[in-house]
């Protein structure tokens, strides 16, 4: 949904700051005073040195871990919301912007991006005051919801069916300083921990002759200030925000801690971490705080080098041993503070192999980043099947997917038949084999005119794929269920 692509377990795993704080000194730092000259001494290695490096190596891999999610939003957010220039630009803060298209590989701005669904496109400014969104009636049949991310990444609420009835409705995102009762004419509130918030609308595009509808509902998404709801004089403004650009070379080396202190002044700590974030501050992680990486001493820039490569090291052990093993599931990775009870490894991966995944409870994910026999997917070295039995395609209350990204870019892949996925819609179209089943064919090359229905185009390397599943049946949420494994299959003699 980058950072170097982190889904081949063999290589590297899966796919802010103030002006001052962006490649300056701290101006308020005072210059050190040139030491008096002393006899020539025997340099000695000094042990409190080295206990410095290693304390602050392990408190740098902790932060990278606990703090990769708020940086890694925040390249969303320069892009969708700040860089009015860019090519992933849809709207300023406090304003929707509607994509009517559903992803290509031309969206770059989120990693292993849903293709399923157009997205629309509101990041939230809550600091002067609450923000008012409203949804219109939704049939039945469609899937729709607005799912509400803070800074950390947490998904804190959900404006969907369950909370509308498909009926339309007002709804209020208030920051953490906002104090008052439910206004008049709003459903229901929800509270954001932080100041900054994100609201990623999905809704369901059934076929390309669908799309005229999915634009007039998105045309009927709206979001207000809540004195302009209200009819109210408005509240003064909060001050402006110099926003730095997003550089992903620094954002993935020291530079990295120059962005997250930025991004924590609107972003209070929760009680829970109060310990937590003073252990990162006494190496200077604070919010709004100067971390000017260049003015450290060489072993210190090396240390916290040093941290976020342990923390990817970490990461990578744990995608081998726990997700590709499947004791851990992708939708594990994402949900509310209270679900994932502060495990900021699972958030750290989260974010890693596609941020802004949805909760549990609402959109179901599995992922193939392994074939049958335990090998990276790569299509170079194989073709593929994934078979569905006869009756047991996923259980599901709206529908399911199978996308394919690149494993080194972690986006969608461009193909001859612009087929980045094969989804529950698609059902009529497809070829069923003659027991009733469904195969799939991933490869690279066409496996042939009379398969080529059923060809998810894959690239000549590494890929994998996600099966998702919106309102998933109980059976794949109990997990009895089995997903069908991504088999290898002799290829053709002619490729």
């Amino acid at each position: 949904m980058a950072t170097p692509p982190i889904v081949r377990l063999g290589a590297v795993l899966l796919g802010l700051c103030a002006l001052v704080a962006c490649g300056r000194r701290d101006s308020d730092a005072a210059a050190p005073t040139p030491a008096a000259p002393t006899a020539p001494q025997v340099a000695t290695p000094a042990p409190a040195d080295a206990a410095h490096t290693r304390e602050l190596r392990a408190t740098a891999k902790d932060a990278y871990i606990w703090g990769f999610p708020i940086v890694e939003g925040y390249k969303s957010m320069y892009q969708q919301a700040v860089d009015r220039g860019g090519a992933n630009f849809h709207a300023g803060f406090n304003e929707i912007g509607n994509v009517s298209q559903v992803a290509t590989p031309k969206d770059t701005s989120i990693i292993t991006p849903n293709s399923d669904t157009p997205y629309s496109f509101l990041w939230m400014d809550l600091r002067a005051e609450p923000v008012v969104i409203s949804v219109p009636a939704i049939d039945a049949k469609r899937y729709f919801s607005v799912q509400l991310i803070d800074l950390y990444t947490y998904n804190f609420a959900y404006i969907n069916r369950s909370v509308t009835d498909g009926k339309a409705g007002a709804f209020m995102i208030a920051g953490p300083d906002w104090k008052g009762e439910t206004p008049k004419g709003v459903r229901q509130v929800f509270r954001a921990e932080t100041q900054l918030a994100y609201a990623l609308f999905r809704t369901q595009l059934f076929s390309p002759a669908d799309l005229a509808n999915v634009k007039r509902l998105q045309a009927q998404y709206k979001v207000q200030p809540l004195s302009a709801f209200l009819g109210t004089p408005a509240p003064p403004p909060a001050p402006a925000v110099a926003f730095p650009p997003y550089d992903a070379e620094k954002a993935n080396g020291p530079g990295f801690f120059s962005y997250l202190n930025f991004l924590l002044q609107f972003a209070p700590a929760d009680p829970s971490e109060t310990e937590l974030r003073q252990r990162f501050a006494a190496i200077g992680i604070a919010p709004g705080k100067p971390f000017d990486e260049a003015s450290l001493p060489p072993a210190d820039r090396d240390a916290l080098a040093g941290g976020i490569a342990d923390a990817n090291q970490a990461l990578e052990q744990f995608v081998a041993t726990e997700v590709n093993t499947a004791k851990v599931a992708s939708a594990d990775l994402f949900g509310t503070r209270a679900a994932l009870k502060n495990n900021y490894l699972y958030r750290f991966a989260g974010a890693k192999l596609g941020i802004y995944g949805n909760s549990a409870s609402e959109a179901d994910y599995q992922t193939y980043f392994v074939d049958a026999q335990g090998a990276p997917a790569d299509a170079s070295q194989h073709d593929y099947v994934l078979r569905f039995a006869k009756d047991q395609l996923p259980p599901t209350h709206a529908f399911w997917s199978v996308t394919l990204y690149d494993g080194k870019s972690k986006l969608l892949v461009d193909n001859p038949l612009n087929r980045y996925l094969i989804n529950a819609a698609m059902l009529p179209k497809l070829k069923r084999d003659p027991d009733g089943g469904l195969t799939l064919y991933i490869q690279h090359a066409s496996p042939g005119a009379d398969k080529e229905a059923n060809w998810l185009p894959a690239p000549a390397g590494p890929f994998y794929l996600v099966l998702r599943n919106y309102s998933p049946g109980q059976a794949v949420v109990d997990r009895t269920w089995q997903k069908p494994a991504l088999t290898p299959v002799p290829r053709a003699s002619s490729d």
